[in-house]
């Protein structure tokens, strides 16, 4: 299959939140308990200013949206402005076919170009096969906030984790 990388953009707001909302009603990837609005999408957007923002289209079917992932800022205070956070979200039907890797390589260029040089990932402990993989992408564990979250009438950790470039 052929995949293609594109910026995000107002033209991508339904499929963007339209993938978010699936992974908030069926699992712990993405931490709202309730879909969220349209309007979602403009924080999305103020909050990777700056920052690779990316869309994944499957250009072998119409140029599907199969996915999105940004880069955004770890904290506000420009001490921290060499560490950013990464977020990405393909639909399940596309996961285990290199997409994800193919973001990571992405995101460790594009980091770079903008004097990135860690990135980190939080994760739900209920999301195994998320820290699998950051596991399987350099990530390292830097620790645990127990029992902070609460989807489903289930507790979850989240899991921080980080990669340095």
């Amino acid at each position: 299959m052929n995949y293609e990388f594109k910026k995000i953009s107002e033209e991508h707001r339904k499929p963007v939140i339209d993938i978010f909302n699936y992974f908030i009603e069926n699992g712990f990837a993405a931490y709202p308990e309730e879909k969220v609005s349209y309007e979602f999408f403009d924080m999305m957007l103020k909050i990777t200013q700056g920052y690779p923002a990316i869309v994944v289209i499957n250009a072998g079917n119409q140029n599907q949206i199969v996915g999105f992932a940004f880069m955004r800022p770890y904290h506000p205070m420009k001490t921290f402005k060499r560490t950013a956070q990464v977020s990405y979200f393909l639909l399940p039907e596309f996961t285990r076919q290199g997409i994800g890797k193919m973001i990571m390589e992405y995101f460790v260029q594009e980091a770079k170009k903008i004097h990135i040089d860690a990135l980190l990932a939080d994760i739900s402990s209920l999301n195994e096969q998320s820290i699998k993989f950051h596991e399987k992408m350099g990530f390292s564990h830097c620790g645990c906030f127990q029992r902070i979250g609460r989807k489903f009438g289930r507790d979850f950790d989240v899991v921080w984790m980080q990669k340095l470039l």
